[in-house]
């Protein structure tokens, strides 16, 4: 397959986000409400269990929370 028809090929489906413009700051600033909830509840309760049930998702909820706020108010990483 030649370049030039992966290209005609992509030109067909354009490229549409799981998450829309317009819903990227409810979104982002819900993920930064539950990990700022449930690192506050890890650092209530710090076990080897809760570093599963808390902190990562505390974690991967920030992450992609404050990635989501920096494209909503317009700042593309």
């Amino acid at each position: 397959m030649s370049l030039n028809e992966v290209w005609e090929a992509a030109s067909a489906h354009p490229f549409s986000p799981v998450v829309s413009k317009d819903n990227q700051f409810s979104v982002g600033f819900s993920l930064l409400l539950i990990a700022f909830f449930l690192s506050g509840l890890f650092g209530l309760n710090r076990s080897f269990l809760s570093i599963a049930s808390l902190g990562v998702p505390a974690s991967l909820a920030l992450g992609f929370g404050a990635v989501y706020m920096i494209c909503a108010v317009g700042v593309y990483v």
